[in-house]
């Protein structure tokens, strides 16, 4: 028995590694801008992780990463709404109540909303996309609004990855990351 557990195991983790590598997978059109006489070439959007994985297909992923937040809304949302619909055809509202179009508003716009004068987290159940700590589990979140339905108890196999914790405390002093393995 443990044999074939290792068996499926190990195919799981190789698909996951195969998605993972083609998800990300990069061409050389990416945008490069000048600012302050300083040349940035963008490569990544990552104000909300898995975003983009998601929500995009194809040589979609490298526009959205290119694109200026000031133009993302207006160039992905409607994509972003019927990629939602099609995973959750049963979506109406999340438990922030947030109808699919006004749901996929926020998330195409990949920028990371902070609060400079009150809590800064993701989601704690009060406070909604005020920051973002590093023990915040962006990706529950992120299943929750998009499965759970208004009250966030739809589909609770869909809600939740099962990873709750970093697999290493943080630390309490800058840099604050855990320390590599």
């Amino acid at each position: 028995m443990k044999k074939y557990t290792n068996i499926y195991l190990s195919a799981a983790l190789l698909t996951m590694v195969v998605v993972f590598f083609s998800a990300c997978s990069k061409n050389s059109d990416t945008t490069v801008n000048v600012f302050a006489g300083v040349t940035y070439q963008t490569e990544d959007q990552m104000a909300r992780p898995a975003i983009n994985t998601v929500f995009n297909l194809g040589a979609d992923k490298d526009a959205y990463n290119a694109a200026l937040p000031s133009v993302m809304g207006a160039g992905f949302q409607s994509k972003f709404q019927a990629r939602l619909l099609a995973l959750n055809p049963g979506y109406t509202t999340n438990a922030l109540g947030l109808s699919a179009s006004a749901f996929t508003g926020v998330l195409a716009t990949d920028v990371l909303t902070v609060s400079t004068t009150g809590t800064t987290t993701f989601f704690d159940g009060t406070n909604v996309l005020t920051g973002r700590a590093l023990g915040d589990d962006v990706i529950d979140t992120e299943l929750l609004l998009i499965f759970g339905g208004p009250a966030g108890t739809l589909n609770a196999g869909l809600t939740s990855d099962k990873v709750s914790t970093n697999d290493k405390a943080f630390l309490s002093t800058f840099p604050y990351l855990a320390s590599p393995w």
